[in-house]
């Protein structure tokens, strides 16, 4: 095993006493220095801990990297919040009662913004710490309304009755064929707002963008190629919440197509987003499991490996495909499947 530099377990302070962020682990990032970070779970789902730098190994494009930077500590979290707004209104009001619970699952030493997403992607609020501030805009977020629950009536005693003149139809026995209108919802858009904003934070923390939502994205001006590059430029991890139609196993599985040439967009575009930056999604349908999901999914955001190498590929626009391999059976490794070399970082 070639030298390693190695942070030893348990030279940070416990997340739960306050403290200066200067107390947290930093290091050195130039242009030319890979970081990854690594989540490892057993069957079960349970973190794996204890690991050391021998129990992984890192290819890029095929070929093995030196470790040069290894850590199992935790990090702080800079954390944007994507709630999805055009959601069906009874899955919007049971997101809506879990707010507590998200408040309460970030640490003093994290910080976060909030967005929302329906037919448009609004910033709702800018980076700060799980304050009585921030308490207050999720509070306004439960009165927010979702979409209408059912279909669209496009037929029958209530719904299109075809052209009138005086009050009465022009051709009384003719059919009437009406398309329901198409509503956007611009998930990448609102991702690629946050990835933004999360570029700008500061390199030594972990940085994640943790999405609430069905999953579903159509109408955005950005596309999930350009999206996705940015999030790896800025080793922006997504994790998500899936509810809804996303939380139901069989039906989860059959909404995971897109048809572009009928212009339907994506009906869960979130397992793909989590699977390329190493997150992951949780899937859950009931409130008390969304709540406990919140607490889970950050918690596994911090308390990851970080492995990091020197790579002698230059900034180019060219994806290098990463892999990692772990040295011990039965364990689900969740890493990036890849970066973009930046450029050069101006002074």
């Amino acid at each position: 095993m070639p030298p390693v530099k190695t942070v030893p377990a348990g030279s940070v302070p416990s997340s739960d006493v306050s403290g200066s962020r200067d107390d947290l682990p930093r290091f050195v990032v130039n242009t030319t220095f890979v970081v990854v970070p690594v989540t490892v779970k057993d069957f079960q789902g349970k973190l794996v801990e204890g690991l050391l730098p021998k129990d992984f190994s890192v290819y890029e494009n095929g070929v093995k990297q030196q470790l040069r930077f290894f850590t199992s500590d935790p990090f702080a979290l800079s954390a944007a919040i994507v709630i999805d707004l055009g959601m069906p209104d009874v899955n919007v009001q049971k997101i809506n009662e879990t707010y507590t619970a998200l408040a309460g699952a970030f640490t003093p030493y994290d910080e976060l913004s909030l967005y929302t997403v329906s037919a448009r992607a609004s910033r709702v609020s800018d980076f700060s710490t799980a304050n009585a501030q921030l308490t207050a805009k999720l509070n306004q977020l439960k009165t927010a309304r979702g979409a209408n629950n059912g279909p669209p009536v496009t037929s029958g005693p209530l719904g299109p009755q075809g052209p009138m003149v005086n009050g009465r139809p022009l051709d009384p026995g003719g059919p009437v064929v009406t398309t329901p209108p198409k509503v956007a919802r611009v998930l990448n858009d609102a991702i690629l707002m946050a990835a933004v904003d999360l570029g700008k934070r500061d390199r030594s923390r972990r940085k994640i963008i943790f999405i609430i939502s069905d999953g579903r994205e159509y109408g955005s001006t950005a596309s999930y190629k350009d999206v996705l590059k940015v999030l790896l430029t800025n080793n922006i991890s997504v994790y998500g919440v899936g509810v809804g139609g996303a939380a139901i196993p069989v039906y989860n599985k059959l909404q995971r197509i897109r048809i572009p040439k009928m212009g339907l967009g994506y009906t869960d575009i979130l397992p793909r987003y989590t699977s390329a930056t190493g997150g992951e999604v949780f899937n859950e349908y009931s409130r008390q499991d969304i709540e406990a999901i919140y607490s889970h999914a950050l918690n596994g955001a911090r308390n990851q490996y970080t492995l990091g190498y020197s790579t002698k590929a230059t900034p180019s626009t060219a994806y290098r495909q990463i892999e990692v391999r772990i040295a011990r059976p039965n364990l689900k490794v969740y890493a990036k499947d890849g970066y973009y070399p930046a450029a050069p970082l101006r002074k």
